[in-house]
């Protein structure tokens, strides 16, 4: 098994921007929630500090279509990607922690973007809870999809990335 990378956090801001670990500034992110089947994207900007759920992916075997991820990009020009890593509760490494690590190693060698990595731990279960309460007070009318999930759970990996 691959030993997950070690998360690494962004605590040193300038006017311009959070440096990164490799002296980049990282103002905005495209954020993924990994999924074998899915894989909800949503956008970060620290400098207005919001997080916007933008789709779901739908992914082959933990892949999404090239194409797609590029068309994100080129929209949203991120300066940097987020992959959320699905731990265990006791923070031990999951069989989708060594997955989601290979999605992001690939994603950001094939796109030249460096990677942010972000404990993501039980983003799905709360992106639930949250869709379930939006529609219990009526905010939310149809149903709950999956892809509903992935995208909201995407965006608290985004919020997670922006408190960093």
């Amino acid at each position: 098994m691959q030993a997950t990378p070690e998360l690494k956090l962004y605590g040193k801001s300038t006017v311009q921007g959070i440096i990164g670990a490799d002296k980049t500034i990282r103002n905005s992110a495209l954020a993924f929630d990994y999924g074998e089947r899915r894989i909800g994207v949503a956008f970060a900007n620290r400098i207005t500090q919001t997080a916007t759920a933008l789709k779901t992916l739908p992914a082959r075997d933990g892949q999404p279509a090239h194409d797609d991820v590029q068309t994100l990009i080129n929209e949203w020009q991120p300066d940097t990607l987020v992959v959320g890593l699905p731990y265990n509760l006791d923070g031990s490494d999951s069989p989708m922690t060594v997955r989601a690590t290979e999605f992001g190693t690939r994603l950001g060698a094939h796109h030249d973007l460096p990677i942010d990595w972000v404990d993501e731990r039980l983003t799905s279960a709360e992106a639930n809870t949250m869709l379930r309460e939006q529609r219990r007070t009526g905010e939310k009318r149809r149903r709950i999809r999956s892809g509903d999930i992935d995208a909201l759970a995407a965006r608290l990996i985004a919020e997670n990335w922006l408190r960093d």
